[in-house]
């Protein structure tokens, strides 16, 4: 069975994929920006809080092997959505979806080299 960290990144990664095709096709159909799609970045968000959380338990016992690079993850994993979303704030147009996605998608990608470097 795998460990809780590893079960937890799968949902991060299942949701970030899901937000990335939402955010994609909102984008395409050149529509504002919905509320929900912002709900669900910040519900990302909150997914990636208990997964670096739960990634401090990787330090217990031997530690990750490359401890600098495991703990650069932890804190780009929950740093990089609310940049993204400052940045587009104060603007619904249909290019702040796209910023979403590429956001969405970074952290799919930080997630699963998260997961390898534990």
């Amino acid at each position: 069975m795998p460990s809780v960290s590893t079960q937890i990144t799968f949902i991060v990664v299942g949701y970030a994929v899901l937000v990335v095709v939402l955010a994609l096709v909102v984008a395409f159909r050149r529509g504002e920006r919905p509320g929900w799609l912002d709900q669900m970045t910040w519900m990302l968000e909150v997914l990636l809080v208990i997964r670096a959380l739960a990634g401090l338990g990787a330090f217990s016992g031997d530690g990750p092997d490359s401890t600098s690079t495991y703990v650069g993850y932890l804190l780009a994993s929950v740093c990089v959505l609310p940049i993204a979303m400052q940045s587009v704030k104060d603007d619904r147009a249909p290019w702040s979806s796209g910023v979403v996605a590429v956001a969405a998608l970074a952290i799919a990608v930080v997630a699963v080299r998260l997961e390898m470097t534990a």
